[in-house]
C-alpha cells in the first residue's frame, strides 16, 4: 500500500476512534447519537444560532407613510400610489412625483401605508373630474386650482387641510362609495406585496383628528389580512374627533372579525398640549376604566418624524444637554395657535412617561405605558429619510435648490421653514419572523425602538442579576433573555439588597457615523407623588481619552464634519458599545422607568448635502450637522 493511502486510512481510523457518535455513514450521511450529543452539547447542538426562541435581528420599517391616496399628499403634487410606495420600500428604484429617480441604500423589511382615512382617494377622483364631486362648488374650485398650476394645487391642499381641521369638509368628499372602492383596492395592493419571510405589508391607515388645529392623529395597524380589514371602512374624523370613540370602533372591529388592531399616537408636538393631557376630550378627569382602555389600544408612541422630534424639550429637561433635538415647538399643526410653555409637558414622550407613573399611583393603571418607534409621516410615498437621501415632507419639498428657504407651514402667527424639516425616522422591530402577525405582536409587547434615520442596532434588557462580564458576550441576547426582560418589559418586586441591572448594547449603522455614547434615562415617582428624571452616561466612545469631568459629564466627542463637502471621518467615537449598568440611586419602594438613548458622532445634516449638491449658500441660522440617535422602549419597575 502506498504511503499516501496509509495516511488516508490512518486519518479515517483516527476519526472513527475519536468520534464514536458517528454511527451512520451510509449514502454519505452522518448522524450523532443522542446520548453522546447530550453529553457534549448540553444545549442541544454546536450551533448557537439554531432554534433560537427569541428575536435575533431588528426588522426595519416605517409605520406612517402617505401616498397619493391621502388628499393632502395628492393636492401637494404626489402622484405615486401604494404600489410605488411598496416597490420603493422593497429597494426598487422609482421616479418621484417631481421627476427625480430615487432608491434606498438598503431595502426595508416591512411597511405600513397609513393614508388618511378621511376622504381617502377623493382628490384623485376630483383631479380626474368625477361628476359627483364637481357638483360641490368648493370641490369644483379645488379641481380647477389643481389643474391651473402646482402653486395653485398647493393652495387647494391648504384649503382642504384647513377645512378638515375645522370639521368642515364638503359632504361630497366623504362619499362612502368612493371610500369603499379605494379601501378595497388599498387592501388588495397590500396583499399583493405582502411576502411573508421577505417583506411584510401591514394594513393600516391614519385616523386624522384635528381639534381646532391640534393634532391628535393615530395610525391604526391591523394584524390580519384583507379578508378581515375589508369588513369595515375606516373610522374617520368625520365620525368623531374623540379617541374614545375610535377605541370603541377598534373594539367593534375585533369583536366582528376576530382580528386584532392597535393605534400609534402621532408625535404629540403639534397637539398644543392635548396629546397627553390628564383629562379626556370631553373634559373629564381620567378614571381607571379610561386608563385601562387607553393602555390597551395604544401600546406604542411615535417619538420622532419629519415634523419634529418628540423625546424631550429643554424647558422640561434643562439638565439634559441632548434635549431639544430638532424641535417643532412654535404652535399646533396649522399654526392657528402659538405654543405656550404650559402646553409642553403634555406633548413630549419623557414627560408623558413620568406623568404616567403619577397617574398609575392614583388610578392603579398607567395610561401612558408607551413603547417608542420612529416613523416618517412622509407624504411623498417614499421612505427616504437618510440625510443624504432625504425627499422631504411632501412633493413640494423634494430635493431642489430652494426647498430649504420656503415654508413647510405658514400662517399669520408664524411659519416653519423648509430647512426645519427633520430627516427622520425609522422603526426597528424585534420580531421572531418577518410576518404580519409576528411584527404586530412585537409592537403590542413594545419590543420596538425608533431612530432618527440610521439603522443603529440597539438591544436593551433589565433584570436583577446582570454582571459586568455579561458585556463580554458576543451573543448578548442569550444572556439578555435568560436573565431579564427586553425593552418594553416589566420588572417587579426587588430582591432584598439588589438594584436593577441593565445590559445595553449598540452597533453603528455601517452607512452612518460612529457612536458617541449610550445613555440610560430614568424617570421615577417619589413618595410625595412628584416625578423626577436623570440622564446617566453609561458607556461612551473613545473611553481612554474621554473621562467624566468634575461635574460628572462626559466631554463632547468632537466633530470631524467637513460641511463644505458634506463629508465626515469616523476617526472619533466607537463602532460598537456595550455595558452592564446598575442603578446607583435605586429605591425599591418607588416606581420607575428606564430607556436607552444612543447618540452618534456629528455627521452632515441633509441641509449640508443640499448646499453641496446644489452649490448654494444657506442662511447662517440653518444647522449643517446633526447627531442622529436611537430611542428604545422603556423597561418599567413597579414595586
Amino acid at each position: 500500500m502506498k504511503p499516501a493511502m496509509l495516511t488516508i486510512l490512518a486519518l479515517v481510523v483516527a476519526a472513527a476512534m475519536t468520534a464514536p457518535a458517528l454511527a451512520d455513514q451510509q449514502a454519505g450521511e452522518m448522524t450523532i447519537d443522542p446520548e453522546d450529543a447530550a453529553k457534549h452539547f448540553p444545549t442541544g447542538g454546536y450551533s448557537p444560532y439554531a432554534d433560537r426562541g427569541f428575536p435575533a435581528r431588528p426588522l426595519w420599517g416605517d409605520s406612517h407613510l402617505h401616498t397619493a391616496n391621502s388628499p393632502d399628499a395628492f393636492a401637494f403634487g404626489n402622484r405615486l400610489g401604494p404600489e410605488e410606495a411598496y416597490r420603493f420600500a422593497r429597494g426598487e428604484a422609482v421616479t418621484a412625483s417631481a421627476g427625480q429617480r430615487a432608491q434606498l441604500s438598503r431595502p426595508l423589511d416591512w411597511l405600513v401605508i397609513a393614508d388618511h382615512g378621511i376622504a381617502m382617494g377623493v382628490m384623485l377622483e376630483l383631479y380626474n373630474g368625477n361628476p359627483s364631486l364637481l357638483q360641490d362648488e368648493r370641490m369644483k374650485r379645488w379641481h380647477l386650482m389643481m389643474h391651473e398650476s402646482p402653486e395653485q394645487g398647493v393652495k387647494a391642499a391648504l384649503e382642504l387641510i384647513s377645512a378638515g381641521s375645522q370639521g368642515d369638509l364638503p359632504e361630497a368628499a366623504l362619499d362612502p362609495v368612493i371610500t369603499r372602492t379605494v379601501w378595497n383596492d388599498y387592501t388588495k395592493t397590500a396583499e399583493e406585496f405582502n411576502d411573508p419571510g421577505r417583506f411584510t405589508a401591514l394594513i393600516g391607515y391614519e385616523w386624522t383628528s384635528l381639534i381646532t388645529g391640534n393634532n391628535l392623529h393615530r395610525v391604526l395597524i391591523f394584524r390580519g389580512d384583507k379578508s378581515k380589514a375589508d369588513q369595515i371602512q375606516p373610522f374617520t374624523f368625520a365620525d368623531s374627533p374623540d379617541p374614545e370613540d375610535l377605541w370603541e370602533f377598534m373594539q367593534a372591529y375585533e369583536d366582528r372579525t376576530g382580528d386584532f388592531v392597535l393605534a400609534i399616537p402621532h408625535n404629540g408636538n403639534l397637539s398644543n398640549g392635548m396629546m397627553f393631557m390628564p383629562e379626556t376630550i370631553s373634559g373629564k378627569k381620567f378614571d381607571r376604566a379610561y386608563a385601562e382602555t387607553r393602555a390597551r389600544w395604544e401600546p406604542v408612541y411615535e417619538i420622532t418624524q419629519i415634523k419634529g422630534d418628540g423625546e424631550a424639550h429643554p424647558y422640561l429637561s434643562p439638565n439634559d444637554e441632548f434635549a431639544g433635538y430638532e424641535l417643532w415647538d412654535k404652535g399646533n399643526l396649522d399654526l392657528s395657535e402659538q405654543k405656550t410653555d404650559d402646553m409642553l409637558q403634555y406633548e413630549y414622550a419623557r414627560e408623558a412617561l413620568k406623568n404616567g407613573l403619577a397617574l398609575e399611583s392614583k388610578l392603579g393603571v398607567n395610561p401612558f405605558k408607551l413603547g417608542m418607534v420612529g416613523s416618517t409621516d412622509s407624504h411623498t410615498s417614499l421612505v427616504a429619510v437618510a440625510e443624504e437621501n432625504f425627499f422631504g415632507k411632501h412633493t413640494g419639498k423634494e430635493p431642489s435648490a430652494h426647498r430649504w428657504s420656503n415654508p413647510v407651514l405658514a400662517s399669520p402667527t408664524g411659519s416653519v421653514m423648509g430647512w426645519e424639516q427633520v430627516s427622520s425616522g425609522l422603526a426597528a422591530v424585534w420580531a421572531t419572523g418577518n410576518t404580519r402577525e409576528e411584527i404586530w405582536d412585537a409592537f403590542n409587547r413594545r419590543e420596538v425602538y425608533g431612530t432618527t434615520g440610521p439603522r443603529i442596532l440597539v438591544r436593551f434588557w433589565g433584570g436583577w442579576d446582570f454582571e459586568a462580564s455579561d458585556a463580554m458576550s458576543r451573543l448578548p441576547a442569550e444572556l439578555g433573555y435568560a436573565k431579564g426582560v427586553p425593552m418594553g418589559g416589566d420588572l417587579h418586586t426587588a430582591l432584598a439588597g439588589k438594584a436593577p441591572t441593565f445590559l445595553v448594547a449598540a452597533l453603528k449603522d455601517p452607512y452612518s457615523g460612529n457612536l458617541d455614547r449610550i445613555q440610560i434615562i430614568k424617570g421615577w415617582l417619589d413618595e410625595k407623588g412628584k416625578t423626577h428624571e436623570k440622564v446617566y452616561d453609561v458607556v461612551w466612545g473613545d473611553a481612554d481619552s474621554r473621562q467624566p469631568g468634575a461635574d460628572g459629564k462626559i466631554p463632547p466627542v468632537g466633530n470631524t464634519v467637513d460641511v463644505e463637502n458634506a463629508v465626515w471621518m469616523n476617526t472619533i467615537g466607537d463602532p460598537e458599545l456595550i455595558t452592564v449598568w446598575e442603578d446607583p440611586d435605586f429605591d425599591p419602594s418607588l416606581s420607575a422607568f428606564y430607556y436607552a438613548r444612543v447618540i452618534e458622532i456629528p455627521t452632515p445634516r441633509w441641509t449640508a448635502y443640499d448646499a453641496e449638491r446644489f452649490d448654494i449658500t444657506m442662511d447662517p441660522v440653518v444647522p449643517m450637522t446633526t447627531q442622529e440617535r436611537a430611542y428604545t422602549s422603556p423597561i418599567w419597575y413597579t414595586p
